[in-house]
């Protein structure tokens, strides 16, 4: 099943404006849903140059072959260079090896740079090499900063002939309004789960149901957390986080920490910090829906492990260690010690079961 049979109704609305397409469009939904597989679909099918074709692009015309192989001439990528390939493997090619080693020393940036940007300038003001649309990719949007976002304004205000911009974002809100309303966007839903279970079926992912679940039912994260061995799935994270915040009122936080530090600094996806914080929300948002008397709508499996915990804290405390969880999130984005970070972290959520906090089911 093509990424296109997984969101039909969106796939076919935009074939049917396919021929009265406006100069940007945004493609906002869930983290996971498939957004830039959707883009990519989209953008394949609109610089295809097959006559035959029909819903979907060849992949066997020149324009097919060279998307494919990164290098069509009317197709031009802004990401992050940490989420480019390109960052790790193409750009110490014809240095020295000084030059080189100092290179593989610095960070690639997580953000889409004003020069990024600068550099569509030649592309924007030449006509199409194949008679076609140009296509410009934005992804993930929210990556540029102020100064970017405005740079592509400019371009985004005075659109060039037979231009279309492709924006790609998991948190629209945080675009400049300005570039939002230049923008008509398109919402990608998260899948039905019935629909999306099955779509990882035919991938070949095993219990399909429990990774959907921990994904939220984004279909392209339960693919990531069900392959176990793609490099940058998060699994090791977080299996070893969900068993250490399991043990609730019997953790050790300090050794807690430790064990997790040591995972993180192993973990080969990008931003493994945030992301442990992500999970530990999605726990708590499960332990408090436990103490509600709910059922847990990520950790499935674990539902016994919340019942016990559940009853060993108060539905206050649980809230208020949630708005903090808020400001852990946001600090993992900056450059931190990550023991040390992770020793806090920990501590806190210990205390949520600390003896003079327990409640007493039979307590009236």
């Amino acid at each position: 099943m093509k990424i296109t049979e997984l969101h039909e109704n969106v796939w076919s609305g935009l074939l049917a404006r396919r021929e009265r397409l406006p100069h940007a469009l945004l493609f906002a939904g869930q983290q996971g849903v498939g957004k830039f597989e959707l883009a990519r679909a989209f953008i394949a099918f609109l610089l295809c140059e097959s006559p035959a074709k029909t819903t979907q692009a060849c992949g066997h015309c020149v324009a097919c072959n060279w998307l494919a192989q990164g290098n069509h001439p009317d197709f031009r990528l802004l990401q992050p260079a940490a989420l480019s390939e390109a960052a790790d493997a193409g750009e110490d090619v014809g240095k020295e090896a000084g030059e080189a080693k100092e290179s593989s020393k610095r960070k690639p940036s997580a953000q889409i740079t004003i020069d990024q940007v600068r550099g569509l300038d030649d592309f924007l003001h030449v006509g199409a090499h194949r008679n076609g649309v140009r296509v410009v990719l934005v992804t993930p949007a929210e990556a540029m900063n102020r100064a970017t976002a405005n740079a592509l304004l400019k371009s985004l205000e005075e659109p060039a002939a037979g231009i279309l911009f492709l924006l790609v974002s998991s948190e629209p809100a945080r675009l400049l309004p300005t570039i939002r309303s230049r923008c008509q966007t398109v919402p990608i839903p998260t899948p039905a789960r019935e629909l999306a279970a099955r779509w990882l079926g035919d991938l070949g992912v095993d219990d399909a149901e429990r990774w959907l679940a921990l994904a939220g039912g984004a279909p392209l994260r339960a693919v990531e957390l069900g392959r176990s061995g793609a490099p940058a799935d998060g699994r090791a994270l977080l299996d070893a986080l969900s068993g250490e915040l399991a043990r609730g009122d019997t953790l050790d936080a300090l050794a807690s920490a430790a064990a997790l530090d040591r995972v993180v600094k192993a973990e080969k996806a990008l931003s493994p910090l945030p992301r442990l914080v992500d999970w530990l929300q999605h726990w708590l948002f499960d332990l408090t829906l436990t103490s509600c008397a709910h059922a847990p709508r990520y950790f499935v499996r674990e539902q016994g492990a919340l019942k016990r915990l559940a009853v060993r804290t108060t539905l206050p405390r649980l809230l208020a260690f949630e708005r903090k969880a808020i400001q852990y999130r946001a600090e993992a984005e900056q450059p931190l010690n990550s023991r040390l970070f992770l020793e806090e972290l920990m501590m806190s959520y210990a205390a949520l079961f600390s003896p003079s906090l327990t409640r007493d089911p039979h307590a009236r």
